[in-house]
């Protein structure tokens, strides 16, 4: 997501513990044992029986987790499951009209279970059934709580469906760069903007940046009206009522808070990127020629991202754009939602917001982030290619846009805490945007900008499709730069005071206002 620009113009100890004995790599995947708290590897399943794989001799069933133990937010997620593909059955109806729909979660248990939970917030609940048979069920905040008619042993195969009326009403509020998120109502339909916990107001998640799976999307829609979703359109069937049903297959797993699903009256617009890679524009009909312009820039812009970062790292992209009045720009995978008033004003401005949704892609999307303490490597590396794209495109130059952001560094550590410590309150305030890019550029000025781009480029091929974070990066870093920069980077994303900028001997930083 792109967050807020910068205006123009006791920690440090305990980072050094999590960075420690960053010299060498550890490769990082969806099924590495997680940090204290969070959700392990599922055990190879036995034998399938009825219900899952035989019970360890002597495993007793137990509740799984209500959280994975994120330190932000300990409950985001759920324990003793994982989730291998997720399946959505909506039947829309009319904007803010609730309409029926199914959620379809199939799973692997990662321990003997008793219950389990759901992330899943506010619409009403008709019936929970595991396996086919009835499940109980309750509600404890934003956790749905089921217990299964018989338990699930380890590593059994399971899948829990959700029966609802989704109420497409549904938006929560946030005193950041997020703003108002969850279902975005348009005119004739509506989009989404999930991050970073709406998905559970849409439909039953493991919610959690860390943990994907992928999607099966199944929307009906009244006549006139289309429906899109992350991915390809696998089926599109008109019913004898007149409706019509589409199918999309998310093609990569991805997290909840990256799941697009709209529908409205859109034009599909189709165009080719790189090496013929498929680009499929979604526009509110009135929008496709005032916003053309921005639009086609888009193969220029996947060029230009592969040149530092590698092959897109996905099988198609795309822009969506909403008659809505939408407050930000969201990464929602190979889908990008943009307002729709970023295309229809200052150049500078429209390719800002389209570079920095389509670096996510790379960064943020492709290498997801193990925790939430760890946001500033997604919006911190988005936030960096947006403005070294622009400082060579009509834009800011880039060194003045870091020198800004220098002598505000302290003020944000104030305010929204160092880059890699931010609170669940101030997870996308200013430092995660310019304070985290200022890191990225730190380091550039530290190891030089040839082992800089080397560690960008190992980065996102390293962890493509896998989750990283802030000490896999220091780890790499290190490794390619054939130095230690676990104290540097240590003081950079924990440390009380900004340090000195290398080579940068005149920048100075502003004092702290108090509150």
């Amino acid at each position: 997501m792109r967050g807020p620009s910068v205006r123009h113009g006791s920690r440090a100890r305990r980072a050094a513990l999590v960075l420690a004995g960053a010299a060498g790599v550890t490769a990082a995947v969806l099924t590495v044992v997680l940090p204290a708290g969070e959700r392990t590897a599922p055990p190879r399943a036995g034998r399938p029986a009825p219900g899952g794989s035989p019970r360890p001799a002597g495993e007793v069933p137990s509740p799984g987790a209500p959280g994975i133990g994120d330190p932000l937010v300990p409950l985001d997620g759920n324990g003793g499951y994982t989730v291998r593909r997720y399946t959505l059955d909506f039947d829309w109806r009319a904007p803010g009209t609730p309409f029926p729909a199914t959620a379809a979660l199939r799973a692997t248990a990662t321990q003997a279970l008793s219950r389990f939970d759901l992330d899943f917030a506010g619409n009403t609940l008709h019936t929970v059934s595991v396996d086919g048979a009835p499940a109980r069920f309750t509600r404890d905040g934003d956790e749905l709580v089921v217990t299964p008619a018989r338990p699930i042993p380890r590593g059994g195969t399971f899948t829990v469906r959700v029966a609802y009326t989704a109420d497409p009403t549904l938006r929560r509020h946030r005193d950041d760069a997020i703003q108002d998120y969850g279902w975005v109502p348009t005119a004739d339909g509506t989009l989404l903007a999930p991050q970073p916990d709406g998905a559970r107001m849409v439909f039953p998640a493991d919610d959690h940046p860390s943990l994907r799976a992928p999607f099966t999307f199944h929307v009906t829609t009244p006549p006139g009206l289309t429906a899109v979703a992350n991915g390809r359109l696998v089926e599109r069937v008109r019913q004898p009522d007149g409706r019509t049903r589409w199918t999309y297959d998310s093609e990569h797993p991805l997290a909840p808070q990256l799941v697009q699903l709209a529908i409205g009256r859109f034009a599909l617009v189709d165009g080719t990127g790189p090496h013929g890679l498929p680009v499929r524009d979604v526009v509110a009909e009135d929008l496709v020629g005032a916003t053309r312009a921005y639009r086609s820039l888009t193969p220029d812009h996947l060029a230009w991202l592969e040149q530092r970062l590698g092959p897109y790292p996905f099988r198609r992209y795309g822009v969506l754009v909403g008659d809505t009045e939408l407050p930000v720009a969201l990464e929602t995978q190979s889908l990008s939602v943009v307002p729709s008033a970023d295309l229809l004003g200052d150049r500078v401005d429209a390719e800002r917001n389209l570079v920095h949704e389509l670096a996510h892609h790379w960064t943020g999307d492709s290498v997801a982030i193990r925790r939430w303490s760890d946001l500033w490597l997604s919006e911190g590396h988005a936030r960096y290619y947006e403005r070294l794209y622009t400082d060579g495109h009509g834009g800011p130059d880039l060194d003045e846009a870091m020198r800004a952001a220098y002598e505000q560094h302290d003020q944000w550590r104030h305010d929204d805490g160092a880059p890699a410590e931010p609170t669940a309150g101030t997870l996308f305030r200013q430092m995660r945007y310019d304070g985290s890019a200022l890191v990225l550029y730190a380091l550039r000025q530290k190891v030089g900008e040839a082992a800089f781009d080397r560690i960008e480029r190992s980065w996102v091929t390293t962890y493509r499709g896998r989750v990283a974070g802030t000490r896999d990066f220091v780890r790499l870093a290190s490794r390619v730069a054939g130095q230690d920069l676990t104290p540097f980077l240590t003081a950079w994303l924990y440390g009380p005071h900004t340090p000195p900028m290398p080579g940068r001997p005149d920048w100075r930083v502003d004092p702290v206002e108090e509150d």
